[in-house]
Order: C-alpha cells, then sequence, then structure tokens
C-alpha cells in the first residue's frame, strides 16, 4: 500500500483544517457555486441508497433571520449568505435508523466542497422544528434536524489566515486501540 503524502491530498488537509465559521462577509455566494455545494451533499453514499432527505436552499435575508431564532445556537445562519436546511421523514421510526448517519454524511459532504471554494460553514442544531417549518412552508410530517449556514467569512473569522493553533482534538492514542480494547 503507498502511502498517501499529506501535503498533496486535499481531501485530508481540508479535514484537518476545516473550522467551523459563524461570522460572514456581507457578500452573496454566486447560485453556480451554491448548486455545487449542495451537487456534494445530493451524491453522498446513504444506507441502502435510501436518500432520506430534501435540501431547503435559503437566501432571503428575512428568512434567514427567522431561522436564526429557531434554536439557542442558530444565531449565525442570520448572518449567512445562504443557509441549507435538512428534512427528513421521520428520524426516530426504527427502520430508518440510519437516518441520522446519512445526514451527517451529505452535511460533511456541502461543508468540505464549500470549504474547498473559500466558502465558510457551521452546523445548527434546530430545537424549534415547528418555526422553521413555519418559515419555509414544511409539510408537518417532515422532521427539521439541522440547517447549515454558508458564505465567505469575514476577515476576523476566516480561519485560513490564522496561525497554527492547538485543534483541541484528543491524539491519536487516546481514542484509537488496535485489535481489541
Amino acid at each position: 500500500m503507498t502511502k498517501i503524502s499529506e501535503r498533496n491530498n486535499s481531501v485530508y488537509n481540508a479535514i484537518k483544517n476545516r473550522r467551523a465559521v459563524r461570522q460572514f462577509a456581507a457578500e452573496s455566494v454566486p447560485r453556480e457555486q451554491i448548486e455545487q455545494v449542495i451537487h456534494a451533499g445530493r451524491l453522498s453514499a446513504s444506507a441502502k441508497n435510501r436518500q432520506p432527505w430534501q435540501f431547503i436552499v435559503v437566501t432571503e435575508r428575512d428568512t434567514l433571520q427567522a431561522l436564526s431564532v429557531c434554536g439557542p445556537w442558530c444565531g449565525h445562519l442570520a448572518g449567512a449568505a445562504f443557509a441549507v436546511v435538512m428534512t427528513v421523514e421521520d428520524m426516530h421510526d426504527p427502520s430508518t435508523l440510519t437516518t441520522p448517519f446519512d445526514l451527517g454524511r451529505a452535511s460533511q459532504n456541502m461543508i468540505l466542497a464549500a470549504w474547498e471554494k473559500g466558502i465558510m460553514s457551521c452546523l445548527a442544531t434546530i430545537y424549534e422544528p415547528d418555526k422553521t417549518r413555519a418559515a419555509l412552508d414544511i409539510p408537518n410530517d417532515r422532521a427539521v434536524p439541522w440547517a447549515i449556514s454558508f458564505g465567505y467569512p469575514t476577515p476576523e473569522s476566516d480561519p485560513r489566515d490564522r496561525s497554527p493553533r492547538k485543534s483541541g482534538r484528543r491524539v491519536l492514542d487516546e481514542i484509537v486501540h488496535w485489535e481489541r480494547w
């Protein structure tokens, strides 16, 4: 097996360097770039190829503001250039136990595709789904667990311009067991 050079592996470097950004510049993202980010989510693998998601792309400032009050940590949605709201059928049905995992994979694909384009992001947990449904006319039978804010970072929030810092991640030896516990 050939060892992959960390320096030349852009996916690994995106995973290693990506940071959540909650402060966005007042600059719109071109529709073509938004569509590429959404396509990255659409192309995500899913269990049994169920593709349980429906995505709602929001660019209107008033709607982003309405979404920003749908949970205690949703405030960053107000300043985003766009948001993607994730909706699925019932997430608590035992036959759909993989749905949260599938949404995570689709979210990570979008986040990494955006990062490559210099578009930063942050995941928001929706604690008040009824407010979200009302703001976006989402049917009541759809779960609305998460939204992702996207946009170009403000200069002071751009993680690409910061000097290297400790990531806060535990070291490999603390979390990996080889062969047995």
